[in-house]
C-alpha cells in the first residue's frame, strides 16, 4: 500500500486513536478535508445549472454587473488564501520527501483546500453577476467549517508546543485568520443586502454608468481579476479583427472620468484655496489644488509601484538561491531529523523549505507574476489619473477663456498662439508629468535597495559598480536636456522649411511659367541643409543616450568583477555573480528613465506656471448670465449686491461673479420705454488702458427700427458696438436695455439678464442673445449649414429666405456637397466676400430682437451689397420687426435710415434722422453730399467691371473644376479601402489589416543607403553575440573549479581559501583579461550600433525629402489642380516629421529588444535544449497576442490622432470667435461641445492606454512562464550551475522586452505608413525637361520679333480628358496688340498655357520666330517669355528677390523697371529700398501695388512677347489705368496678349481673337468686329461680360 492517506512507516501504527480521535495528527488533517469536499459538492451543481440556463440566455447585459459590498477585500483574501494553499502544498510535499512512505494527508488536504477556494471564488463571480445574493449562504457555511477545523488543527498544535519556528504551524495560524476575515466578509454583505434573515431585502440598483448602455469602458465596474489582466478588453482587440474600430464602439466615458466631473473636482479645491487666503493678490497654487483633486489616485498608483519594485528584487534573489543550491545539492543532514518527529510526521523550519530549488523556481514565477500586475496597476492608475487631470485642465482653460476680457485678446496680451500653447503642450506637459510622477519616489527608493543587496551579495567592490552607475547618471541628464534643446532648434528649422514649401505651392503656376522653380526649390534645399545640421545633431545626442543606457550596466559589471577578483578573498561563486548582473540589470532601467523624469518635472513646473498665469488674467466683467448659471433670479441679485467700482476691475480670475448690481426697477417716462432698445447715458468706455476710446456717448436705440451708424475710419463705430455688447470696459456712465416691461436692467458694460417675466410679450423671440455679424467674418469648422443655423432649429423656409437674401445660393451651389460642405480652418477656403455673406446669413437667420451688423459691406460688392440691403435688411429683418444696428461706409444706404448716428474721433457727432440732420447740421449733410457722388462714380466704374463676386465665384469654381479627380485623391488610402470593400469576405481584411509593411521597410532601409544598412545589421548582430560572450564567460569563470576540489561543496571550502593557494588565486584571476577585452568590445559595438541606426535613419529622411521635393516641384502643372494643396503639405509637415524623427528610435528600439529576446531564448535554449518543445506553444500564444494587439493599437491610435484635431480647433476657434459668441449667449453650447470633444479624446486615449496594458500584462505573463519553464528544466535536467545562472538571468530579461517587441512593431507599422504616402507621391510623372532641340541652337536672343503662328492647335490638361482648344489657327505680327476674349470656360487661359508649353499640346504647333515651341526644352522656352497672371504673387524675401531671383540685373534695371509700374516711390520710401522686406504672400503691400510688381517683374525680363492672363481682374480703376498706359508706352515695340475678361480693356486692341467653347470664331480688328452687329464680340460688348 504505497499510497495510504495516513502512510504506513514500519513501527507507527498511524490509524489508532488510542490517545484520543483528536490528537491523531492524520485524523485532524482528514477532518480538515470535510468543508472542501461540502463546498465542492454543494457548488458544482448550482454552478452549471447556472451556467447551463445562462448559456441559453443570451450574454447577459453588463447593467447586471453589481459588487456586493466587500468586493475587493474578497478578491484579495481569496488570492491571499490561494497563495497560502500554494506553500501549505510545497510544505507538504517537501516533508512527504522526508518519510519512509508517502504521506497522503501532508499535501492532499490543501490541494483539496486550493480546489475549494478557487471554487468559491468562481462560484461568487457567477452569484453576483446574477445578482442572487442568497447563493452565498453556501459559502458562508464553508468558511464557518473551514475556520473550525483549522481551528482544531492549531489548537492541537499549540498542544504539543510547537511554535512559530515550525513552518506548519505558521501557516495554519494564517488560514485560520484568512478565514476568520472572509466570514466577517460574509457577515458583512448579510448585514448591508439583508437578504437572510431579515424581512425585506434591499433592492439595489447598478451604478448609473452601467445602465447607460453607451459606456463601454468598463475597467472600473468589473471584478479584481479581469480589472488586473484587462480580460474585459478582450472582445474589442480581437474584435478589432474582423472590422476596424470606430468611435461608436468605444462608446461613452464613465461619469467619474468625464471632463466635467473632474473640472468640478479641480475647481472645487482651487476654489477652496481661493476662500482660505486672506491675501487676494495670491493666487491659490495649481499643486496644491491637483494634490487635492487627485492625490489619492496618485498615492494609490506609488503603493502599486513600491510593491511591484520590491517583489522585483525577488528575482536575482531566486536566482542567487537556485544556483547556489544546484551547486549545494547534497542531501540535508538528517541528523535532527527524529527531533522533529510530531504525531508520527516530519515538522520542517520555514529556511528549509526556501532550500528546495523547485519550491524557488515556483516562487520566483509568482513573484513575477504579482509584480507585473502590480506594475501595470500602476501604470494604469497614473494613466487615468493623468487623462482625467487632461480633462480638467482643459475644462478650465476652456471657462477662462469664454471669460477673457476682449482687450486681452486685442491688445496682443493673450496671443492665440499662447492659448493653442496651453490647449496643445501644457495640459499634456502635465498629464506625461502625472504619468511619472510615481517614479520620482519609486525610483531612489529602487536604487538605494538595489545598492545595498549588492553590498550584501559581493562586499565593497559592488559600490564601485554602483558608483559607476551614479556617476555617469548626470551625464544622462546633461544629454536629455541637450536633446530637448536641439530638438527645438530643429523645429525652428522644419517651421521656416515648411513655409517656404507652401509659398512655393502657392506661386507653382508663376514659378512655372517664369522658369524659376529650380531656384526656389534650392531656397528650400537650403533650409533643409540647416535642419538636416541640427537632426545631425539630434541623431548623435540620441545616439549617445541609447549608448549610454547599454554601456553603463557593461561598465559596471567589468568594475565590480575586476575588483572582487583582485580585492575580495572569497571566490566569485555562480549565485553571487548571477544575482548580482541581473541586479544591475534591474539597476540601470530608473536611473536612465530618472533623467527624463526629472526633465519632465522641470517642463511641468513652467507649464504650471504659464497655466497660472493664464488663470489670473483679466476677465471680462462678470454678469450673471456671464456664468453658466445662465438665469439667476432677483432674490440671488439681492444677495450679491457689491456695490464695487466699475473701473476695470484686475480680476485674480474670480470665479465668483464680483461687481454685480441687483436690476434697479426704474420707472421711466412711458415714452422712453416704449421705443427705446438699447440706451447709453454718459458712457465712457475704454480697450484696457485707462484713455477712453468712446467718451461722453449719449445715443438711443429705437425698437424695431433701422439704425445706420456712420463716420471714417478709425472713429470708434465697432467700439460703441461692442461697448452696447459689454465688451469694452465701462469707466463711467450707463447701458440700459429694455427687455422686460416693469424696468429695465441696467448694467455695467454688461446685461443682467434675468428668466422672469420672460412669458409677458411675445415668448418666440429669444430674449438675451443679440445676433451680431462682426467686421472680421468669424466661421465655424462645420458646414455652411451649421454655420448659418449656428444651433438655432432648421427652419427650411426661413433658411432659404436667408441665403436669398445674402445671394449665396450660387456659391453653395459651386461647392462640392453644397451647403453640407465643411468651411473653416479645416474645411475649404472661401474668399473674404463668401464668409462675409455667411456671417450676415447667420445674424439674419438668428431669431433675436436685435441685430448688430459691423460693416456688413466692406467685403462685398456693388450688386450684392444692392441686394443684401434691400433683400436682407430692408425686408427681411424689418418684416419681422427686428431693431437693427447698422455700421456702414456706404452713405448711399442713409436714405432708408430711421434713425442716424454720426460719430467722430470716439464721441457722438449727432444723432437724429436724415430729415433731422439735413436742417440742422447743413455742412454735414453736404459732406456726406459730395461722398456720395463720389460713391456713385465708383459704382459706375463697378459695374463695367465684372463684378468680384463672378471672380470669387471663379476662383471656386477653379478649385472646383476637377473635383472628381480630386474626390480620388482626397481619400489617401484609397486603394486600400477599395479592396477592402470588394471582398467582404472576412478572412481578406484580416490579413490586410494584420500584415506588417514589409515592403514600405525595404524602400526605407533602402533610402538610408546599403552601407548603412549592412554595418547597422552586422554591428548589431556582433554586439548580441559579444554580450553573450561576456555572460557566458562570467558563467565559466565563476564555475571555474580548482582542481583539487569537488564541484560539490565549494560553500564549506569558500572559507578555507587562503592567501597561500597561489596557484588557485591565479588560475581564478586568468579569466580576467579575456574578461575585459569582451568588455571593451561591447562596449565599442554599443557605440557603433546606436551610431549607425540613428545615421541610418537621417541618411534615409535627407533622400526621401529630397526626391519629393524634386518630384513635386517638376511635376506637371495639372498635378497642383487635381491633389489639394493641404495634402501636399501634409507629406512634407507631419509625414516628414515622422520620418525624421519618430522613425530611426523605434527601428532601434524594435531590433534592439528583438535581439535581446533572440539571443536569450537562444541561451536559454543551448542550456537546456529541454526548453525548445515548451517553446512551441509559448509562440504560439506570442503570435497571436502581438497580431491581435497591432490591428487594435492602430485603430486606437488613429482614433486619438482623430480626435485630438477638432478639440484642438475647437478651442483655437472660440478664442477667434469669443466677442460673437458672447454676443449671441451662445457659451453654454459651446462648452458642452468642448466637453464632449474632450471626453471623446479622452476615450480614445484610455481604451489605446488600456490596450498596452493588456499587450503587457499578457507578454509579462508569458515571460514568467518562460522564466519558469528555464528554472524547471534546469533543475531537473541539472546541469552545471553556472550555465543554470547564465539561462536564468537571461529569461528574466525576456519579460523586460517582449512586450517592447510588439510596442515598437505596432508603433513602426503606424509609422511606415508615412512612407508609404511620401512613396505613393514619387511615383508621379515629372514634366518632360528634355526638348527635341539643344538649348545652343536656340539663338541666344530668340525671339527677336515676337511673332507667333498658331497652326491647327489641339491642347487638352490630360490624356484622359476632352481637348480644350480644337483646331485653333491664327497669326500675331511681331509687335501687335492682340485680345483674346471669350465667355467663362471658353478656352482663353489655356491658350496661354499652350504657349509656355504646359498643356498637352497633341496636334498642330505654335511656332514663334520660325521655332516650334513643343520642341524646346520648357525652361528655355519659359525663360525667354514673360507673363503676367491674374492672382499677383508675391514670396517672402526682399523686393529683388521677387524681380530677380536669377540676380542677373543690375540695380538700375530693376529701378528703371519700377518707375515704369510706377512703385519707384512706394520702394524708396521702405527701408532698405530694393532690398525691404516683402511679408509672406505680400500681404504688407496692397492689392493693386502687388499687380505692379508683377508689371516689373515682366518689363524687368526683356522679351518680345508678353502675355497678360486677366491681369485687371483683381485691381482697382486707376492701377488699372496705369498699367493700359505702360502697355501701351513701355512695351510699344513687343507684342503682347492681353486674355480679357473685361472687353472694354481691348477695345484698342489691333487685332481680337474671339473663343466660343475652345474654337476660334471671330478674328478682326476691334472696330471691325463692333460693326458687325451680330458678332459675337459685339454682343460681348454689350452685355459686359
Amino acid at each position: 500500500m504505497a499510497l495510504s492517506f495516513c502512510g504506513n512507516d514500519r513501527g507507527s501504527n498511524a490509524y489508532s486513536v488510542d490517545k484520543g480521535v483528536l490528537d491523531n495528527g492524520c485524523f485532524v488533517d482528514a477532518l480538515n478535508l470535510v468543508p472542501h469536499v461540502f463546498l465542492l459538492f454543494i457548488t458544482f451543481p448550482i454552478l452549471f445549472i447556472g451556467w447551463g440556463s445562462q448559456s441559453s440566455k443570451v450574454q447577459i447585459h453588463h447593467n447586471t454587473w453589481l459588487h456586493f459590498p466587500g468586493h475587493n477585500l474578497r478578491w484579495i483574501l481569496i488570492f491571499t488564501l490561494l497563495f497560502v494553499h500554494v506553500c501549505e502544498i510545497a510544505e507538504g510535499i517537501v516533508s512527504n520527501t522526508q518519510m519512509e512512505s508517502n504521506h497522503l494527508h501532508l499535501f492532499m488536504p490543501a490541494l483539496m483546500g486550493f480546489i475549494a477556494a478557487t471554487t468559491s471564488v468562481v462560484y461568487y463571480h457567477n452569484i453576483e453577476t446574477a445578482n442572487f445574493p442568497k447563493l452565498l449562504l453556501a459559502l458562508f457555511i464553508y468558511w464557518i467549517l473551514a475556520f473550525i477545523t483549522k481551528m482544531i488543527k492549531l489548537w492541537k498544535f499549540a498542544e504539543v508546543s510547537l511554535g512559530v519556528q515550525h513552518l506548519r504551524f505558521c501557516i495554519t495560524a494564517l488560514l485560520v485568520v484568512l478565514y476568520g476575515l472572509l466570514m466577517a466578509v460574509e457577515i458583512n454583505v448579510i448585514r448591508v443586502r439583508k437578504y437572510v434573515f431579515f424581512a425585506n431585502p434591499q433592492r439595489v440598483k447598478p451604478p448609473e454608468d452601467l445602465q447607460d448602455l453607451g459606456v463601454r469602458f468598463l475597467q472600473p465596474f468589473v471584478n479584481l481579476l479581469s480589472k488586473a489582466t484587462y480580460w474585459w478588453m478582450n472582445p474589442l482587440i480581437i474584435g478589432a479583427h474582423k472590422r476596424p474600430i470606430e468611435l461608436k464602439k468605444i462608446g461613452k466615458l464613465p461619469i467619474a472620468m468625464r471632463a466635467l466631473t473632474n473640472y468640478m473636482r479641480l475647481k472645487d479645491s482651487y476654489e477652496e484655496q481661493r476662500q482660505k487666503t486672506e491675501d487676494p493678490d495670491k493666487s491659490p497654487s495649481i499643486w496644491k489644488s491637483m494634490y487635492r483633486a487627485f492625490g489619492g489616485s496618485i498615492l494609490l498608483s506609488s503603493t502599486f509601484r513600491y510593491m511591484a519594485d520590491l517583489l522585483g528584487f525577488a528575482g536575482p534573489l531566486c536566482i542567487s538561491g537556485i544556483v547556489g543550491h544546484l551547486d549545494n545539492s547534497t542531501e540535508i543532514d538528517r541528523t535532527n531529523k527524529t527531533a522533529n518527529m510530531i504525531f508520527g510526521v516530519y515538522f520542517m523550519s520555514s529556511t528549509e523549505l526556501l532550500q528546495n530549488t523547485s519550491v524557488l523556481a515556483v516562487l520566483l514565477f509568482l513573484a513575477l507574476v504579482l509584480q507585473r500586475t502590480f506594475l501595470q496597476a500602476s501604470y494604469y492608475v497614473t494613466i487615468e489619473t493623468g487623462i482625467n487631470l487632461r480633462g480638467a485642465l482643459l475644462a478650465m482653460i476652456y471657462n477662462k477663456i469664454l471669460r477673457l476680457s476682449t482687450s486681452n485678446m486685442s491688445m496682443g496680451e493673450m496671443t492665440l498662439g499662447q492659448i493653442n500653447n496651453l490647449v496643445a503642450i501644457e495640459t499634456n506637459q502635465l498629464m506625461w508629468f502625472l504619468f511619472l510622477c510615481p517614479n520620482l519616489w519609486a525610483m531612489p527608493v529602487q536604487i538605494i535597495m538595489g545598492v545595498i543587496l549588492l553590498y550584501y551579495l559581493l562586499g565593497n567592490s559592488a559600490l564601485i559598480g554602483a558608483g559607476i552607475i551614479l556617476l555617469l547618471a548626470p551625464v544622462q541628464y546633461l544629454i536629455a536636456t541637450k536633446l530637448a534643446d536641439t530638438q527645438k532648434s530643429t523645429l525652428d528649422y522644419s517651421t521656416d522649411r515648411l513655409k517656404k514649401t507652401t509659398e512655393i505651392l502657392k506661386g507653382i503656376k508663376l514659378l512655372k511659367l517664369y522658369a524659376w522653380d529650380n531656384i526656389f526649390c534650392d531656397r528650400v534645399e537650403e533650409t533643409r541643409e540647416k535642419e538636416l545640421t541640427s537632426l545631425k545633431t539630434f541623431a548623435l545626442y540620441t545616439s549617445m543616450s541609447i549608448f549610454m543606457n547599454a554601456a553603463i550596466p557593461i561598465a559596471a559589471v567589468l568594475a565590480t568583477f575586476v575588483t572582487h577578483a583582485y580585492v575580495e578573498e572569497v571566490r566569485l561563486s555562480p549565485a553571487k555573480a548571477f544575482a548580482s548582473l541581473a541586479l544591475f540589470h534591474i539597476l540601470v532601467t530608473p536611473l536612465f528613465l530618472l533623467s527624463t523624469v526629472v526633465r519632465f518635472a522641470v517642463k511641468a513646473l513652467v507649464s504650471v506656471q504659464k497655466l497660472s498665469e493664464f488663470l489670473q488674467s483679466d476677465e471680462i466683467g462678470d454678469d450673471s448670465w456671464r456664468n453658466t448659471e445662465m438665469s439667476m433670479s432677483l432674490e440671488v441679485g439681492k444677495k450679491y449686491k457689491y456695490h464695487g467700482d466699475t473701473k476695470a476691475i484686475k480680476r485674480k480670475g474670480r470665479y465668483r461673479m464680483d461687481n454685480y448690481e441687483q436690476p434697479m426697477r426704474r420707472q421711466l417716462r412711458p415714452t422712453e420705454t416704449e421705443d427705446v432698445a438699447v440706451q447709453v447715458n454718459d458712457g465712457f468706455f475704454t480697450w484696457g488702458s485707462n484713455l477712453s476710446t468712446l467718451s461722453d456717448i449719449n445715443i438711443r436705440i429705437p425698437t424695431g427700427q433701422l439704425t445706420m451708424i456712420v463716420g471714417q475710419v478709425g472713429c470708434g463705430k465697432s467700439s460703441l458696438l461692442l461697448a452696447m455688447l459689454g465688451e469694452m470696459q465701462t469707466i463711467s456712465g450707463k447701458v440700459y436695455w429694455s427687455k422686460l416691461p416693469d424696468y429695465e436692467i441696467l448694467f455695467d458694460g454688461s446685461i443682467s439678464g434675468h428668466d422672469t417675466g420672460l412669458s409677458h410679450e411675445e415668448p418666440s423671440k429669444n430674449r438675451y442673445s443679440v445676433a451680431y455679424a462682426a467686421q472680421k467674418s468669424w466661421l465655424l469648422n462645420a458646414t455652411v449649414e451649421e454655420n448659418i443655423t449656428f444651433g438655432s432649429p432648421f427652419n427650411k423656409q426661413r433658411y432659404k429666405a436667408v441665403i436669398d437674401a445674402c445671394s449665396l445660393q450660387p456659391d453653395i451651389d459651386l461647392l462640392p456637397f453644397g451647403d453640407q460642405t465643411e468651411i473653416g480652418e479645416r474645411g475649404i477656403n472661401l474668399s473674404g466676400g463668401q464668409r462675409q455673406r455667411i456671417c450676415v446669413a447667420r445674424a439674419l437667420y438668428q431669431n433675436t430682437n436685435i441685430v448688430f451688423l459691423d460693416d456688413p459691406f466692406s467685403a462685398l460688392d456693388i450688386h450684392l451689397s444692392d441686394h443684401l440691403m434691400q433683400e436682407g435688411i430692408l425686408k427681411f429683418l424689418q418684416d419681422d420687426k427686428r431693431t437693427v444696428v447698422l455700421v456702414t461706409h456706404k452713405l448711399q444706404y442713409l436714405i432708408h435710415a430711421d434713425w442716424i448716428i454720426a460719430m467722430k474721433d470716439g464721441s457722438v457727432l449727432r444723432e437724429g434722422t436724415l430729415k433731422d440732420i439735413q436742417t440742422h447740421d447743413v455742412k454735414l449733410y453736404e459732406h456726406w453730399k459730395t461722398l456720395m457722388n463720389r460713391q456713385d462714380q465708383e459704382l459706375e466704374k463697378e459695374t463695367e467691371m465684372e463684378s468680384q463676386t463672378t471672380l470669387e465665384r471663379k476662383t471656386l469654381r477653379r478649385a472646383f473644376y476637377s473635383r472628381e479627380a480630386k474626390n480620388q485623391i482626397d481619400d489617401e488610402d484609397e486603394e486600400e479601402e477599395v479592396e477592402e470593400d470588394d471582398d467582404d469576405n472576412m478572412s481578406t481584411t484580416t490579413s490586410r489589416r494584420s500584415k506588417i509593411p514589409w515592403k514600405m521597410c525595404c524602400r526605407y532601409l533602402s533610402s538610408g543607403g546599403f552601407l548603412m544598412v549592412f554595418l547597422m545589421v552586422s554591428s548589431k548582430l556582433a554586439k548580441h553575440s559579444v554580450m553573450v560572450a561576456i555572460d557566458y564567460w562570467l558563467a565559466a569563470w565563476t564555475s571555474s573549479n580548482p582542481h583539487n576540489q569537488s564541484l560539490a561543496d565549494p560553500f564549506v571550502n569558500a572559507t578555507n581559501y587562503t592567501k597561500n593557494d597561489d596557484t588557485q588565486i591565479a588560475e581564478h584571476r586568468s579569466y580576467v583579461p579575456v574578461f575585459i577585452i569582451l568588455c571593451g568590445a561591447a562596449i565599442a559595438l554599443c557605440l557603433i550600433t546606436s551610431l549607425t541606426v540613428e545615421f541610418l535613419g537621417v541618411a534615409a529622411a535627407t533622400n526621401l525629402h529630397h526626391n519629393l521635393l524634386n518630384k513635386i516641384i517638376h511635376a506637371p502643372i495639372r498635378f497642383f489642380d487635381v491633389t489639394p494643396l493641404g495634402q501636399i503639405l501634409n507629406r512634407f509637415s507631419a509625414d516628414t516629421n515622422i520620418i525624421d524623427q519618430h522613425i530611426p528610435p523605434t527601428l532601434e528600439s524594435l531590433t534592439r529588444s528583438t535581439l535581446l529576446c533572440l539571443s536569450a531564448i537562444g541561451v536559454i535554449a543551448f542550456v537546456t535544449p529541454a526548453f525548445l518543445i515548451a517553446l512551441v506553444p509559448l509562440a504560439v500564444a506570442f503570435y497571436f497576442i502581438q497580431k491581435y494587439f497591432r490591428v487594435a493599437s492602430k485603430d486606437l491610435q488613429d482614433l486619438d490622432d482623430s480626435t485630438q484635431l477638432p478639440l484642438l480647433c475647437h478651442f483655437s476657434e472660440t478664442a477667434e470667435g469669443l466677442t460673437t459668441i458672447r454676443a449671441f449667449r451662445h457659451e453654454a453650447r459651446f462648452k458642452q461641445r468642448m466637453l464632449e470633444l474632450t471626453d471623446t479624446n479622452n476615450t480614445a486615449y484610455l481604451f489605446l492606454s488600456a490596450a498596452n496594458r493588456w499587450l503587457e500584462v499578457r507578454t509579462d505573463y508569458l515571460g514568467a512562464v518562460i522564466v519558469l519553464t528555464a528554472a524547471v528544466t534546469a533543475i531537473w535536467t541539472s546541469s552545471q550551475s553556472g550555465l543554470v545562472g547564465l539561462g536564468l538571468t537571461y529569461a528574466l530579461t525576456v519579460t523586460n522586452y517582449l512586450n517592447w517587441v510588439v510596442r515598437n512593431l505596432a508603433d513602426l507599422e503606424v509609422q511606415m505608413a508615412a512612407v508609404k504616402k511620401v512613396n505613393s507621391f514619387l511615383s508621379t510623372e515629372s514634366e518632360n525637361y528634355e526638348g527635341s532641340m539643344d538649348v545652343s541652337q536656340v539663338p541666344e536672343d530668340w525671339p527677336q520679333h515676337g511673332e507667333i503662328k498658331i497652326q491647327d492647335l489641339c491642347v487638352r490638361y490630360d490624356t484622359m480628358l476632352k481637348p480644350v482648344l480644337k483646331h485653333v489657327n491664327a497669326h500675331i505680327n511681331p509687335g501687335q496688340k492682340v485680345g483674346i476674349c471669350g465667355r467663362t470656360g471658353s478656352g482663353k487661359s489655356s491658350l496661354s498655357l499652350a504657349f509656355f508649353n504646359m498643356v498637352d499640346v497633341f496636334e498642330g504647333k505654335i511656332v514663334i520666330d520660325g521655332i516650334d515651341i513643343c520642341k524646346l526644352p520648357p525652361q528655355t522656352l519659359r525663360s525667354r517669355l514673360s507673363i503676367i497672371l491674374q492672382d499677383p504673387v508675391l514670396f517672402s524675401g526682399s523686393i529683388r528677390l521677387n524681380l530677380d531671383p536669377e540676380c542677373t540685373c543690375t540695380d538700375d534695371r530693376l529701378w528703371e523697371a519700377l518707375e515704369i509700374a510706377q512703385l519707384k516711390n512706394v520702394v524708396k520710401a521702405l527701408p532698405g529700398g530694393l532690398d525691404a522686406v516683402v511679408t509672406e504672400g505680400g500681404e504688407n503691400f496692397s492689392v493693386g501695388q502687388r499687380q505692379l510688381f508683377c508689371l516689373a517683374r515682366a518689363f524687368v525680363r526683356k522679351s518680345s512677347i508678353l502675355i497678360m492672363d486677366e491681369a485687371t481682374a483683381s485691381i482697382d480703376m486707376a492701377t488699372e489705368n496705369i498699367l493700359q498706359k505702360v502697355v501701351m508706352t513701355a512695351f510699344a515695340d513687343r507684342t503682347v496678349v492681353t486674355i480679357a475678361h473685361l472687353v472694354s480693356s481691348i477695345l484698342e486692341a489691333e487685332q481680337v481673337l474671339v473663343f466660343a467653347s475652345g474654337t476660334l470664331v471671330e478674328s478682326d480688328s476691334a472696330p471691325n468686329l463692333l460693326a458687325q452687329e451680330d458678332s459675337l464680340f459685339s454682343i460681348l460688348v454689350r452685355t459686359h461680360k
